[in-house]
């Protein structure tokens, strides 16, 4: 359990930095709940974890119902990661590279992020969840799945940012997907496209 905590608290931070220090800068996307909560916040300005929490309370049911180690492995992590990614927001502004810079490795920290938390099972929540779940019923590789369900979260994002942060946001979600893949490959999670 001390480990989990700590994998969280690590992956959370790689997430909350990449999250505002390179992606909302540029009014780039992730994909995911993470990215819907992106969307809302720039449509809004609202904060973008506590959107993320309230966007995942449906998906928390689903496992709550249909497999509790998910709900029980991922919810301090949802709580934990949306928490710092509203505290970290501090940091927007304080470092502006090039959006092509920003998207590469704001993607490199976010799927850091993510990947070092579903290799000890557990994850932020959110379509990470969703794809856990699938990926244990079909055995697909769950790096692959978030990367799919990103695909279609920053289609959507699409009507709502510019077409120069559409196609980094691409890059967000391509460097998001490979670099969980590779971490969830590494241990554990050794599932393949069928």
């Amino acid at each position: 359990m001390l480990k989990k905590m700590i994998v969280t608290i690590i992956g959370s931070i790689f997430l909350a930095i990449g999250i505002n220090v390179f992606l909302v800068p540029h009014h780039l996307l992730d994909g995911g709940i993470i990215g819907i909560g992106l969307i809302i916040k720039y449509i809004w300005h609202v904060k973008a974890g506590l959107t993320i929490i309230l966007l995942s309370i449906p998906l928390y049911i689903m496992a709550w119902l249909y497999y509790r180690p998910f709900f029980y492995n991922s919810l301090h992590g949802l709580l934990f990661s949306s928490l710092m990614i509203d505290i970290f927001s501090v940091l927007r502004g304080i470092i502006i590279l090039d959006p092509m810079i920003s998207s590469v490795i704001g993607g490199g920290l976010v799927g850091i992020g993510i990947g070092i938390m579903l290799r000890e099972e557990t994850s932020t929540g959110g379509t990470d969840l969703l794809a856990q779940f699938i990926a244990k019923m079909t055995n697909w590789n769950v790096g692959i799945i978030i990367f799919i369900m990103d695909a279609l979260i920053i289609t959507v994002g699409s009507f709502v940012i510019d077409s120069t942060s559409f196609l980094y946001s691409l890059i967000v979600v391509t460097v998001v997907g490979i670099v969980t893949t590779m971490l969830t490959q590494t241990r554990g999670w050794r599932h393949h496209v069928m």
